[in-house]
């Protein structure tokens, strides 16, 4: 693959802007069928620009606007933020305390980095093989709960472009959400409680709720490949000890002992099992079976920015969005796919744009109306490229959320008749 080099940054973003980013597609989503008017005109873009420049407050007339502003401000990164009371380009000239975030989608941020206690492959930034298992088991686990426990319908997962995913859930009833309600959701999906001082996050009862079961059957799954042939989670001393912490006092001399005796992680989380499943008659100990379950959680649960999700008002970055260090796009996931997204083998803007090149070298395209040319042949033109997949993904996604619009106007025109 193209290697990436950030010093060509200014020079890609040009052509990406220019020829590759699907501009209509972007346009049909965040403008929702245009049943409402100045839904897309009230919409704050964020936009940071060469050297951490930041400009807030975007807004736009359409998406011609929209394309000539990207692509004389060529920005590094693009966050979407609230729709709002009035166009966020005129939030001076407002009245104080008139501009208020309406609405926005309800939004999910999944950070490798907020997992460094339990990964041991890699820390801060950086990613691999090894971990990336734990965001292919939080987007089936937080997925199944919005489309299961909440009835959600129209969920886009958007790999972050480094370190993460981002979640949108884009229905109209959600849109509307109060934060109130938002943190509600993001309380019911979350379960690892305490900051980076508290060793033991997870605490079961024996009454296990049903999200927490469905949880557990999925982090199953993975949890012997990824937990203990992986990452090894109990190789050696200073591993296990950290697990030991997870567990009651009146067990820790025997697992010591016995995990001494033990050649691998395999083995000894055998035993641990066992020894949990004979402590579970005695009432002072609290054992059994989710002893291990609160362990899996910890190492395996999905760890949420709570703060993400709660205001209406956050920011977000934008799918297509360009990572300015890996030079990865921003793409969506395909939830039929989630186990083969390779976060590695996304294209890179670097690849996209050389993609490109080898096209209009070997003269495909001669075109005699410049104008015209530049509309047909941008249609066409991320086709071509491997970014071609991706902007399918998002396709088939808004298909089937303006497959269900239609629906929703004509149940609603029906009701409206008199008979």
């Amino acid at each position: 693959m193209e290697t990436f080099d950030p010093a060509d940054l200014p020079e890609l973003l040009k052509l990406y802007y220019r020829r590759l980013f699907p501009y209509a597609h972007y346009y049909r989503w965040l403008n929702y069928g245009g049943v409402i008017k100045n839904y897309f005109q009230h919409r704050e873009f964020s936009f940071t620009l060469k050297d951490d420049i930041y400009v807030r407050y975007q807004s736009f007339n359409n998406q011609g606007d929209l394309e000539k502003e990207m692509q004389k401000m060529n920005p590094y990164k693009i966050d979407i933020g609230a729709v709002y009371s009035h166009r966020p380009s005129q939030y001076n000239t407002v009245k104080l305390g008139a501009f208020q975030a309406q609405e926005k989608e309800l939004v999910f941020d999944i950070d490798m980095t907020d997992y460094d206690d339990v990964r041991r492959c890699c820390s801060s930034a950086d990613i691999c093989s090894k971990c990336w298992t734990l965001m292919t088991m939080a987007i089936h686990i937080i997925d199944r709960a919005l489309k299961e426990d909440f009835g959600f319908k129209h969920r886009l997962w958007v790999y972050s472009g480094r370190r993460g995913v981002h979640c949108w859930v884009c229905d109209e009833s959600v849109r509307k959400l109060s934060s109130a309600v938002r943190s509600g959701i993001v309380e019911y999906l979350s379960l690892l409680k305490g900051g980076q001082e508290v060793r033991k996050k997870v605490h079961l009862s024996e009454k296990i709720h049903p999200f927490v079961r469905k949880s557990i059957n999925i982090i199953k799954k993975y949890f012997e490949e990824y937990a203990l042939v992986n990452q090894d989670i109990l190789e050696n001393k200073e591993s296990w000890d950290k697990i030991l912490a997870l567990v009651p006092e009146t067990i820790h001399d025997d697992l010591q002992q016995a995990f001494q005796k033990h050649h691998n992680s395999l083995q000894r989380w055998e035993y641990l099992k066992k020894v949990a499943s004979k402590c579970q008659n005695n009432k002072n100990d609290k054992c059994g079976p989710w002893l291990e379950w609160e362990i899996m959680l910890q190492y395996c649960f999905p760890r949420l920015d709570i703060n993400v999700s709660k205001g209406i008002n956050h920011l977000l970055k934008s799918p297509f969005s360009v990572h300015p260090k890996t030079g990865r796009i921003s793409v969506p996931i395909d939830l039929q796919k989630v186990d083969e997204f390779d976060p590695f083998a996304v294209p890179t803007i670097s690849a996209i744009c050389h993609e490109l090149d080898n096209i209009s070298t070997n003269g495909e395209e001669k075109e005699e109306n410049k104008a015209e040319a530049d509309i047909k042949r941008r249609t066409r033109d991320y086709k071509k490229t491997s970014l071609a997949p991706y902007v399918k993904v998002f396709e088939q996604f808004l298909e089937k959320l303006e497959k269900y619009q239609k629906g929703e106007l004509l149940k609603k025109s029906d009701l409206q008749k008199d008979f």
